[in-house]
Formats: structure tokens, C-alpha cells, sequence
């Protein structure tokens, strides 16, 4: 009899060992950095004077929004500046450790080590807020898609400009509705109280 006590032993622990590495493996699939923020230049210049874009505080504070529950979570967040001559506005200023990008261009990509952190991190979805709707986010937005990035952008965290071509002049209400209206094709485009609803 003595002899079917380890064997009995050993059939018990692997039954109760099952449950426990099954939860493993559910907790292991449950990646936190499988998605990150990323803030496109929400800078002091886009809120004052001729480069002024329409709507820029509100949508500076639905950003702020966004970072609040990024940063309540403890997901990664990454801020985009263009060039360092003007700072990331207060509304949106990062934490310590958050990522910096200083880019030079149009797509936050180019020239910088953007695509590489993201791989680092394990970031697979991005959401997406910045200015201007119809430069730099755009840009950036595509460029993610074009990489394979799981793109949303958050359209009431965003904001651009009057522009002008010819004797013509687009509204800046308009080049937003149709930068967005584009950007459905690259990305799911919703409101951050849609997107925080199921965050």
C-alpha cells in the first residue's frame, strides 16, 4: 500500500497545480503595455499668437483627459514635440520616465526612435491625440498604421487651423471634419468619452 502513497502524492499536486498555471497564463496574455498614448505636439506655440489653432485649449484638456487615465492605469505614454524652441504645454506636461520624442518632421517616425521604443515596450495599439489634426497627427497616424500599429484617434483631442490655398480659405472646423474623414480609412476615429467608456 505504501507504495501508491508517492504516486498519489504526485497525482494531487498536479491536479492542484493545473488551475494555478492556467491563471498564469491568462495574467501572462494580459500584456498592460500592449497599448501606450501617444501626444503630438501639444505645444505652447499652437496656443498663442498668428500660429493660434481653434479649439486648442479644449482639446489640450480632453488630452489631459486621456493622460489622467493613461497614467491612473500605468500605461506607457509617449509625447511628441516638434523641435525643442517651444514646450509641451502645461495641460498635457509629461511625468518623470515618461518617453520624449523630438522630431524634425511632419511623421513623428522619421528621424527618431519612435518605432523602436514602441517595439521595445510591447505596444501594439496606439491612441492618438495632437496638433495639427491635418499635419503631424495625420502624418503620424498613418505612418503608425503603415507599420502595423492598431491606430484610434481621439478627434475631440485634437485641434488645427484656417488654411488657405489660392483666393480661398478652408475653415479651420472643416480641415479637421475632413482630416478625419481620411483618417477613418488608416484608423478608428472616436470621441475620448467613447474611447474611456470601455478603457
Amino acid at each position: 500500500m505504501s507504495k501508491f502513497i508517492p504516486i498519489f502524492v504526485s497525482f494531487l499536486v498536479i491536479l492542484i497545480s493545473r488551475p494555478m498555471a492556467s491563471q498564469s497564463t491568462v495574467h501572462q496574455g494580459q500584456n498592460p503595455d500592449s497599448i501606450g498614448l501617444l501626444i503630438i505636439d501639444i505645444q505652447n506655440f499652437y496656443f498663442e499668437g498668428d500660429k493660434k489653432l481653434e479649439g486648442c485649449i479644449e482639446a489640450s484638456l480632453v488630452a489631459k483627459k486621456l493622460l489622467t487615465a493613461f497614467r491612473g492605469k500605468g500605461l506607457p505614454v509617449i509625447h511628441v514635440m516638434h523641435g525643442t524652441k517651444s514646450k509641451i504645454h502645461e495641460n498635457v506636461s509629461p511625468a518623470e520616465g515618461e518617453k520624449v520624442i523630438v522630431k524634425q518632421d511632419i511623421n513623428a517616425f522619421k528621424g527618431t526612435d519612435l518605432l523602436e521604443y514602441l517595439h521595445k515596450t510591447g505596444i501594439k495599439k496606439l491612441i492618438i491625440c495632437g496638433m495639427m489634426t491635418h499635419m503631424c497627427l495625420e502624418g503620424g497616424t498613418r505612418a503608425a498604421t503603415d507599420y502595423g500599429f492598431d491606430c484610434t484617434v481621439i478627434h475631440d483631442a485634437c485641434a488645427t487651423r484656417d488654411l488657405t490655398f489660392g483666393n480661398e480659405t478652408v475653415k479651420a472646423r472643416d480641415v479637421h471634419v475632413s482630416t478625419l474623414a481620411t483618417l477613418t480609412y488608416y484608423a478608428k476615429v472616436i470621441s475620448a468619452d467613447e474611447f474611456l467608456k470601455t478603457f
